[in-house]
């Protein structure tokens, strides 16, 4: 068996068959934790150090309420898969699967052709960065990247930035920028925004136990909202509020979501307004849930404010004379469908057609690690850390009905 991804997801899932005697692989392209080692140099989590858990291990520091760099969310992984033995085979990249004819799948990698007689997936929630299409006509030589390819303020020129997207990613990325100087511009597209803390508990901690974090694909308006930007937070100094009104009154430049370029002009929507309406609208959701929640519990009911006025005037229109870069922070979509030969084997947005982890189209083919497997949590450590168990009794099940069938057939 072969679990393609040396991430969390697939060091849980590692760790739950070491257990139950099943023989893997876990095959990863980099190093272990290689998508946290790719993030950028101060990057930490947005959820709080008591969040970080996997099957059989969870965090015993001593800041439960902080928010783990970069570096140390790599140190616990590693330390994670040590502990157990976890097979990984670091530096083997998998060019592509196919159906092997004999049954099982051929792996092409770096190392040679591999058999796997079953097949997990775990190489990220999502594995292709989004750009609109109106990137197409920014000039040429405008440096342009994705928000995963950002390392500091000072890899870039020493001008303006223009930042597309204000989701987690986006709104970090323009802090720390402005807070470096530059002067940053930032695109803005529809996420959810909410305090760092309401009341005297973390944001997570509400989202955890209003039982947010625990909705399924099937509570959702649409199969599309699954794409929906995650709620804007950060866990920088210590954590704190950051949303576009924070952004603003930073001194960051908040214009509409990005249409195009004209020249050297570029040009967004008059859309602003109306997405902080949005916006709002989704933080009074979460803030009623929050109180229903707490009522249930019997905890005092938090003080929660409302939105301030956002005052409209922004422009539609910008000279990238002064501009040094582009960051494209729009996002990421599930790229499966790129490197696989079973288009039926994924839903119209590429997303995994199967039950808690296990293909309902390819025998044999497993998922973790992936947004809404099971519940909204399902890409995070917390949601692993459930997944991981349910996923391989999954393929002890199928293992065991595969060997009765063959003695039923001896």
């Amino acid at each position: 068996m072969v679990i393609v991804g040396g991430g969390q997801a697939g060091l849980g899932l590692s760790h739950e068959l070491s257990g139950a005697g099943i023989e893997h692989a876990v095959l990863e392209r980099g190093r272990v934790g290689q998508t946290w080692r790719n993030r950028w140099d101060t990057f930490c989590l947005v959820t709080p150090n008591w969040t970080v858990q996997l099957p059989g291990t969870a965090y015993d520091g001593v800041d439960p309420d902080g928010f783990m760099p970069r570096d140390e969310i790599v140190d616990f992984l590693a330390r994670y898969a040590e502990s157990f033995g976890a097979p990984v085979r670091e530096g083997v990249e998998v060019r592509s699967i196919e159906s092997d004819p004999a049954g099982g799948f051929q792996l092409a990698t770096t190392a040679g052709t591999i058999h796997a007689v079953s097949l997990v997936l775990a190489n990220g929630a999502f594995q292709r960065p989004h750009r609109p299409a109106g990137a197409a006509g920014l000039p040429a030589d405008l440096l342009q990247i994705d928000v995963e390819d950002y390392r500091n303020a000072d890899s870039l020129p020493a001008r303006g930035v223009l930042v597309v997207g204000s989701g987690q990613s986006g709104c970090q990325v323009a802090e720390e920028l402005h807070e470096a100087g530059r002067d940053v511009v930032l695109a803005c597209g529809r996420a959810a925004w909410a305090p760092r803390r309401i009341g005297d508990r973390d944001l997570v901690w509400w989202l955890v136990e209003s039982g947010f974090l625990d909705a399924s694909v099937a509570s959702l308006p649409s199969p599309a909202a699954r794409l929906g930007a995650n709620i804007t937070a950060t866990g920088h100094g210590g954590g704190h509020d950051l949303h576009l009104r924070t952004l603003r009154a930073q001194g960051v430049t908040l214009v509409g979501h990005f249409l195009g370029a004209s020249g050297d002009t570029a040009r967004f929507a008059p859309d602003l307004v109306e997405t902080v309406a949005w916006a709002d609208d989704r933080y009074r959701e979460l803030m009623d849930l929050f109180r229903k929640t707490s009522a249930a519990r019997g905890l005092p009911t938090p003080e929660i404010q409302d939105p301030e006025l956002f005052a409209p005037g922004t422009p539609e229109g910008l000279s990238l004379a002064n501009f040094g870069a582009v960051i494209f922070a729009g996002g990421f979509r599930p790229a499966y469908r790129d490197w696989l030969p079973w288009p039926e084997a994924f839903d119209d947005l590429g997303f995994p057609v199967q039950q808690d982890g296990a293909s309902s189209v390819i025998d044999g083919l497993y998922f973790i690690g992936v947004h809404f497997l099971r519940k909204r949590k399902s890409s995070l450590l917390l949601g692993v850390v459930e997944d991981a168990p349910v996923v391989a009794r999954a393929i002890i099940e199928r293992r065991a009905a595969a060997a009765d069938r063959g003695s039923s057939s001896v």
